[in-house]
């Protein structure tokens, strides 16, 4: 049976628009595959520039849109940093005493500190760093870049990000150091872990120095800094986890029984009080991103189940996280 010349022209018509919307449709996507590429090449081709750049040892590594990067400089080299791009920056010193050396941050005066172990500087998107050092001992640095658009859902919108240079934060450094630690052991974790990580990072940044810091007066009796400092990073880094008291005692070198009566002077509560409470702290932040469900909060902080997790929210904050989010303007 032969098919009529009127049938042949519609099936001839109808392949031509389905061709033409298939070549509609890969343009719109490689339109967009080259937008995005151009973005994400600002972003991340936006990193420190170090000269010289021979003395130094740099390694970089993303996911999921989060760079993190380690540089290295010797002992008894000199080298300059500059930075200025539109993401944020957070640089985290591991290691690093600088015989001379200057750094400054629009918005703050320069400092010379010489001692850069241990200590944080966080650089806004829009603000200019630069660094120079002559490094009595070498220098370890991991420096992790955040789009400016991360944790914005979670963080009210009269919270302005502001400079800060060489400051100690034992809650931020946790949660960083663990962004790049997941990041760089290639775990398959999902984008949305990913995601939420950063914005409990971009959000405890926000509120470093104010409600989000534990209160550390030096009270008769209670722990030293160095030990408030071990004990409170170590808790970050294992919220999703039950902590032994004797590990805590240990970190600290005391006994069981000091230990405790030590941290309830030093923090007015108990160490599970305390493990308890930054847990529900950090799940307010996770909570506050609706793209992360009740159960996918309970599971990043270590609960089996979503009943147990809204049993012990309710308790810290009086409220189900049901009702904590509804609650969120």
């Amino acid at each position: 049976m032969m098919t009529s010349p009127s049938l042949r022209t519609l099936d001839t018509s109808s392949e031509r628009a389905r061709t033409l919307r298939h070549a509609a449709n890969q343009d719109l996507l490689q339109d967009r595959y080259f937008e995005q590429s151009e973005l994400r090449r600002d972003f991340f081709d936006a990193t420190i520039r170090i000269s010289p750049t021979e003395l130094v040892k740099r390694h970089r590594k993303e996911r999921c849109g989060i760079l993190t990067e380690s540089i290295y400089a010797p002992a008894r080299s000199r080298i300059e940093l500059r930075y200025d791009a539109p993401a944020h920056l957070l640089v985290l010193y591991e290691d690093g005493v600088r015989g001379d050396g200057e750094t400054s941050i629009d918005g703050l005066p320069p400092s010379r500190l010489r001692n850069l172990a241990n200590k944080l500087t966080f650089v806004p998107a829009g603000h200019s760093y630069r660094e120079w050092h002559e490094a009595s001992a070498a220098i370890r640095m991991t420096c992790i870049y955040l789009s400016p658009a991360r944790g914005q859902d979670s963080i009210a919108t009269d919270t302005a990000y502001g400079p800060r240079a060489f400051f100690e934060d034992s809650i931020v450094w946790a949660t960083a150091t663990k962004l790049k630690n997941v990041i760089e052991s290639n775990q398959s974790q999902s984008a949305p872990y990913f995601d939420a990580l950063a914005s409990v990072l971009a959000h405890e940044i926000s509120r470093s120095g104010q409600e989000l810091s534990w209160p550390t007066p030096a009270t008769r009796g209670g722990l030293a800094s160095w030990q408030r400092r071990a004990v409170t990073a170590y808790i970050e880094e294992h919220l999703d986890e039950q902590i032994a008291l004797v590990t805590l005692a240990r970190l600290a070198r005391l006994s069981q029984h000091h230990f405790c009566r030590a941290f309830k002077r030093s923090f007015g509560i108990p160490p599970h009080g305390y493990h308890l409470q930054r847990r529900m702290e950090r799940a307010k932040v996770l909570l506050s991103d609706r793209a992360n469900s009740i159960t996918d909060v309970a599971l990043i902080l270590g609960y089996s189940f979503s009943s147990s997790f809204t049993l012990a929210f309710r308790k810290i904050t009086g409220q189900t996280p049901s009702e904590f989010r509804r609650n969120v303007t």
